[in-house]
């Protein structure tokens, strides 16, 4: 991962407006609803502020976090971060409460789980397999914390919706065109259906296409053939939005829903 390069994208914290915490075990909590992490990391930020002064606070800080706070996991193995909080009085970006640049210069991170320089170097999946224009194009269509990190971190979400519009358009879209406008409002509206789909499983141990048994994850696959139907060309999307399905006329729902972000995309396009 070429860091320096100037046309790197630093996906963790692109700019001022969001930032994704995913990897520090954010949405890895039982109850990882909206307001349930707004104000956790609220709490949290405000507790560290007042009371570490020194290194020698960490301590007593993790443990009034892991005290206080409410840590069902959805997956044990995923370690969830004490000093995951707010870094701006704004409440946009989430982060690392022991980065040097939240306090004044000192890297605090060798006590965190994975330790200084597991922290700084690693860079998740998304990286790799999001395509410079999907990254472009999300960045600019997103600027919720919230939203942002959970569908950063959901590469299906992304490349299938991109590779829907790219097909229907013949052409790979300008990310530019992502910045403001119709184009900019359809992606909004397709990406929100992370918050608020309609065939949602709510069960805990489900996120995305997983749902998780202990120490193990699988993928939760529809079946297709007990709803008397064929695969529908929008499965990953849906194992992404972790969905399920009562019968067939449920599936063609949510594929209008679906194609629907598609055709308002072609027509904004070809107007614009």
């Amino acid at each position: 991962m070429k860091t320096g390069t100037s046309d790197f994208i630093h996906l963790c914290q692109p700019d001022g407006g969001k930032s994704c915490g995913a990897c520090c075990g954010l949405y890895n909590y039982a109850d990882s609803s909206r307001a349930s992490l707004t104000a956790r990391l609220a709490r949290r930020t405000a507790r560290y502020r007042a009371t570490v002064l020194r290194p020698e606070d960490l301590a007593a800080f993790a443990a009034w976090v892991r005290e206080t706070e409410d840590m069902t996991k959805r997956y044990e193995v995923i370690h969830c971060c004490e000093y995951l909080g707010f870094l701006d009085d704004d409440r946009r970006r989430v982060g690392c409460l022991l980065h040097p640049m939240q306090n004044a210069g000192e890297d605090r991170r060798d006590v965190s789980f994975y330790g200084r320089e597991l922290c700084d170097g690693h860079f998740c999946p998304s990286y790799h397999f999001l395509s410079r224009p999907e990254k472009l194009a999300l960045l600019y269509a997103l600027d919720d914390w919230y939203l942002y990190g959970l569908c950063l971190t959901d590469i299906d979400l992304v490349k299938e919706w991109f590779r829907f519009v790219s097909d229907a358009v013949c052409e790979t879209p300008d990310p530019e065109r992502f910045r403001s406008g119709p184009l900019r409002d359809i992606a909004r509206a397709y990406f929100a259906f992370k918050l608020d789909w309609p065939f949602r499983d709510d069960a805990v141990n489900r996120l995305g296409k997983y749902y998780f048994d202990g120490s193990q994850y699988m993928i939760r696959h529809i079946d297709y053939d007990a709803l008397g139907m064929a695969r529908s060309r929008f499965d990953k999307i849906f194992l992404s939005l972790t969905s399920t399905f009562r019968d067939a006329g449920e599936v063609r729902r949510a594929e209008t829903l679906i194609q629907g972000t598609i055709d308002a995309f072609v027509r904004a396009y070809a107007g614009a």
